[in-house]
């Protein structure tokens, strides 16, 4: 077994824990403990602004509910968040291999957690002790730490962020990177069965990267921010185009003259919060290009966006096995457009968000006859973005598809908007399904108020 042990075995702090891999990057300062305080209190940007302008926010739904959004958050957190210290005690022996990557956090009192991840055919997410419905969710993606961290962050649960970003850094420093692995086991890496895939996805990087910018914004704590440039110049590094597009990885395969694009992967927000704190790289031109990309896509087509596309804007297979059948459509990959756009008209009215939000409401409106009421039966329906390929389908509308499509009404329409979030409110999670739940959750505190942007944010 390779082993890479960054720390002293003799002199470990807190400041040596958060320190950077490569000598010529900055140093993070120590981070902010985690709180001892449990209670859960959504950002809020209702303090005094000391001087700083900030954009109005857009509209959101009559009937916005943070009730709602913080009950399923709690749902949420009880199925999916684990920390080292519940599932260690859950498997001792799994455990013994968790020091190598891990131990001198613990020793620290810097407790990471995992975003539970669920499979059925990888052999490298069995956990061999356990005789129930975990057995085969023994991995992680980075996708879900991302995702993760912005969720907490914006349920106001920075002890649980913390822990979040802890297993992200326990990684990166593992594996000498500022790019965390896509897929990665409990809290081991190399001593399972088989190593993990080190690639990185961009959209969990971007989104690891924008919740540690945030956090800055909110807390004031250097650390965040020093860490957040440290990912942010991989991201730019690794993951952007000599012309601005958005790269779907880090590996050679994502860099060919055909190779496939993601535009679920594009984060405005993220873009221009880099913008604001990194002056070394030109993210303006990443936000122009990837906008023009994705209006350009969504024009040519019937108005819903594929869910991959090559360098000219027609959908294409991306050869990874995730939608060999599917890649025309607006559909697993996709779905996550409405949040990203929306997020960004919410924040800074952009007119392009508005376009492409508004193109879809409008597709989806013209499908149901203006009543999101009738989404039961129009919302099971994949639609193809290419004329003349066909649609697909699902046995039941799923909650994550609900709440896309209620998303899309942020840009003006606010009848559709009201009457789509009333009905997804009344969702409950059921069983344990780690995409749609977690999409369920992030696109719920959007709807029902919970991006608030921190207060010293000039965004």
């Amino acid at each position: 077994m390779k082993k890479k042990l960054f720390f002293s075995a003799l002199t470990i702090s807190a400041a040596m824990l958060m320190s950077a891999c490569d000598k010529d990057d900055p140093v993070s300062p120590e981070p902010v403990p985690p709180p001892t305080s449990s209670t859960v209190v959504p950002l809020s940007s209702s303090a005094a602004n000391n001087g700083v302008v900030q954009s109005p926010y857009g509209i959101l739904p009559s009937v916005a509910s943070l009730d709602a959004a913080l009950n399923l958050y709690g749902s949420w957190k009880a199925l999916y968040y684990k920390t080292y210290q519940q599932e260690a005690a859950l498997y001792p022996e799994l455990a013994k291999d968790w020091t190598l990557i891990f131990g001198n956090y613990v020793a620290a009192g810097m407790i990471p957690a995992r975003i539970v991840w669920d499979t059925q055919n990888d052999a490298y997410c069995v956990i061999d002790e356990s005789d129930d419905s975990y057995k085969k969710r023994g991995c992680t993606v980075s996708e879900a730490i991302g995702y993760g961290m912005l969720i907490t962050l914006f349920a106001g649960d920075l002890a649980a962020f913390n822990s979040l970003w802890y297993y992200n850094r326990g990684y990166r420093e593992y594996q000498n990177s500022n790019l965390m692995p896509w897929k990665v086991g409990t809290y081991s890496y190399e001593s399972l069965v088989t190593p993990a895939n080190s690639s990185s996805a961009t959209d969990a990087d971007l989104d690891i990267a924008t919740a540690l910018v945030l956090a800055y914004y909110a807390t004031g704590d250097i650390a965040y921010l020093n860490d957040a440039l440290l990912v942010i110049n991989d991201i730019w590094n690794n993951e952007i185009s000599p012309t601005g597009m958005i790269y779907a990885g880090n590996m050679p395969v994502w860099k060919k003259d055909n190779s496939a694009y993601n535009l679920s992967y594009f984060s405005p927000i993220a873009i221009k919060l880099f913008a604001l704190v990194d002056k070394n790289h030109d993210w303006t031109n990443v936000l122009n290009t990837m906008y023009t990309y994705m209006i350009n896509v969504q024009s040519a087509g019937t108005g819903v966006i594929p869910d991959w596309t090559d360098i000219s804007g027609t959908a294409i297979d991306p050869k990874n096995g995730s939608a060999t059948n599917t890649y025309w459509q607006f559909y697993h990959e996709a779905v996550r457009i409405p949040w990203r756009i929306a997020w960004d008209y919410y924040w800074t009215q952009d007119p392009r968000a508005q376009q492409v939000l508004s193109t879809l409401n409008n597709f989806i409106s013209t499908k149901s006859s203006g009543s999101a009421a009738k989404l039961e039966t129009t919302g099971k329906v994949m639609y193809s973005a290419v004329a003349g390929k066909a649609d697909g389908s699902t046995n039941s509308f799923m909650p994550n598809w609900h709440g896309a499509w209620c998303l899309t009404g942020m840009a003006g329409n606010q009848a559709w908007l009201n009457e789509c979030t009333a009905s997804f409110n009344t969702k409950t999670m059921s069983g344990f399904s780690y995409f749609p739940h977690i999409l369920m959750t992030m696109y719920s505190q959007l709807l029902n108020g919970m991006y608030m942007k921190p207060a010293l944010l000039p965004l």
